[in-house]
């Protein structure tokens, strides 16, 4: 629910704009106000569970994002959607921070653990691809509204489930390790970080680097705060973990390549094929058809029987050549020869890839840093995601822009401008590829 609600509102934002009257500029904030505080906020929730308690974080984070559902479901202003939307992000970060480890803690035999991981890392993956479907789909049957009305029902059987089969955790209490100082510049740092990504095509350069220095002014400050500080909210050597960190790095540009997929391959489905929104969404359900699948009844077994890095290095290699295909969609290219098979192959090496990966980094984490590992596993995949989606959309645009005052025609030109950011994310995938191979590698220091 709270992945799909990234990806959902995408098809319906031209309803929406109809309806609410947002400027070009103004409609993206649909998104941003979502993604800001929900990636800005993640480690800092991570931590709040451990201190807290992992569950109390879950329940509170639910009923805090079912009920902003609500408000953007019944939205009648630009500026009451905008502002539940955050909330939204705030009741995300806080439910999403620590699932990962309420999973470690709930399943710590390792084969029990790698199929958890496996079915987690399916819903996540099915709801960010099923969020074009479903908003096109509820969109045009019942009105925008109900994208974020259908929270609701959803919301409250979550609740009820986890207040009645979680177990009570108490956490650490506030006093031991609630470095408040470190908090907010770790947040600020975040929030400011994916806002400079997410509107970086709509401000300046010199603009975009004044606010990325600003950003990076608050990492250094939180950095050296972690040091000095006596009970530091990210203990420097948590960071020493070559699991934890390299996972991470891996998961960025992984998250970057697929996420180029989702949106890029969407607007190629829409202006070089001229598929409708509808189509759009059905065109893209074999991929969490295939990735529900394949994770939920092989990934855990592979693992089981392989291990996790070669079985991670097999996923990156599958998502490597899947868009290498992908890279080369004509502009009279066709679904079933130019999209599917590479959609397919993406499918399958996200489906082998993400469980190991998510193992690897929460298996670099000690017990009582589970929930801050799992807030920083998440915000790397925002932060990834939302890289991704900006760069490669400002090179396709770019592109395509520069073709056109040369002469090309509209179609030619804009599928260019896709290729172009499709041979961009094998790039990504390709580095990905090595990073895992040289740093997640069995047996190193």
């Amino acid at each position: 629910m709270t992945i799909l609600d990234g990806t959902i509102v995408t098809v319906a934002m031209p309803a929406m704009q109809t309806d609410l009257g947002f400027s070009g500029a103004g409609l993206a904030w649909v998104v941003n106000a979502y993604l800001i505080p929900f990636g800005g906020l993640l480690l800092l929730a991570g931590r709040l569970g451990d201190l807290l308690g992992r569950k109390r974080m879950f329940t509170a984070g639910i009923a805090v994002f079912t009920v902003a559902s609500v408000l953007c479901g019944l939205a009648t202003s630009r500026e009451l959607l905008v502002a539940a939307r955050a909330v939204q992000g705030v009741g995300g970060a806080m439910a999403s921070a620590v699932v990962l480890g309420m999973l470690v803690a709930l399943f710590p035999e390792p084969r029990e653990q790698a199929r958890a991981i496996a079915v987690f890392s399916a819903v996540g993956a099915g709801g960010a691809t099923l969020g074009t479907f479903l908003g096109g789909a509820l969109t045009q049957a019942a009105g925008w509204h109900w994208i974020f009305l259908i929270n609701l029902p959803i919301g409250v059987v979550a609740w009820l489930a986890a207040v009645r089969v979680l177990s009570p955790e108490p956490g650490a209490g506030l006093r031991d390790g609630a470095d408040y100082p470190g908090a907010a510049l770790v947040t600020g740092a975040l929030m400011l970080t994916v806002y400079v990504i997410v509107g970086s095509g709509a401000r300046g350069r010199t603009a975009t680097l004044l606010l990325a220095a600003l950003a990076l002014a608050l990492f250094v400050a939180f950095t050296v705060r972690q040091l000095r500080a006596d009970r530091p909210l990210l203990r420097p050597g948590l960071l020493r973990s070559r699991l934890l960190t390299g996972a991470n790095a891996v998961q960025v540009l992984m998250v970057a390549t697929m996420y180029g997929f989702q949106f890029i391959g969407a607007l190629y489905l829409q202006r070089v094929l001229e598929f409708d929104e509808l189509t759009t969404g059905l065109a893209f359900l074999p991929a969490p058809l295939a990735i529900g699948l394949l994770m939920t009844t092989l990934s855990a077994r592979t693992v089981g029987r392989f291990g996790a890095y070669p079985v991670l290095l097999t996923g990156l290699v599958l998502i490597t050549g899947g868009m290498a295909l992908l890279s080369r969609a004509p502009a009279d290219g066709s679904y079933p020869a130019d999209v599917l098979p590479p959609m397919l192959l993406l499918a399958a090496g996200f489906a082998a890839a993400m469980p190991p990966l998510t193992g690897l980094a929460m298996s670099g984490a000690p017990g009582e840093d589970a929930g801050l590992a799992s807030g920083l596993f998440n915000t790397t995949q925002v932060v990834g995601g939302s890289l991704g989606l900006a760069v490669l959309s400002t090179l396709a645009a770019s592109r395509t822009d520069t073709l056109l005052r040369d002469g090309a025609e509209l179609l030619p030109a804009t599928a260019e401008g896709y290729r172009l950011a499709f041979r961009v994310a094998v790039g990504l995938a390709a580095a990905a590829l090595v990073l895992a191979a040289t740093v997640l590698r069995p047996g190193r220091d």
